[in-house]
């Protein structure tokens, strides 16, 4: 479960889907960052660049935004995400890379965050 700070605030998921998707937002906040995320096996910071990567990899620039502030307020540095995002570059394409380097930029450089 969540805990009782992020219940006092409505979460991203509640923001964007209220009680169009109550389920969907449920497992969102118990599930994945109630339960997955806290696993000790992986560092947050570790489990945000394999989220960036996945995301970079899959073309999901939407999440991107959220997910780069959230690596860099678990720990990441701005030059490890861009390096990351460079590597996968090779693996996942060009134009993903590139697609996710933009969200990068505008979330590091322009405070779109």
């Amino acid at each position: 479960m969540a805990d009782d700070t992020q219940k006092s605030q409505p979460s991203g998921a509640q923001k964007m889907l209220g009680d169009f998707a109550p389920a969907l937002v449920g497992f969102t906040d118990d599930v994945l960052f109630g339960q997955v995320w806290k696993r000790e096996q992986l560092s947050p910071k570790e489990r945000s660049l394999v989220t960036v990567a996945c995301l970079t990899t899959s073309g999901n620039t939407d999440q991107l935004v959220y997910h780069l502030s959230l690596a860099r307020a678990n720990g990441a540095t701005e030059e490890e995400i861009i390096e990351a995002i460079t590597h996968l570059a090779f693996y996942a394409g060009w134009p993903k890379a590139m697609a996710a380097m933009t969200v990068a930029k505008q979330v590091f450089r322009d405070g779109t965050d």
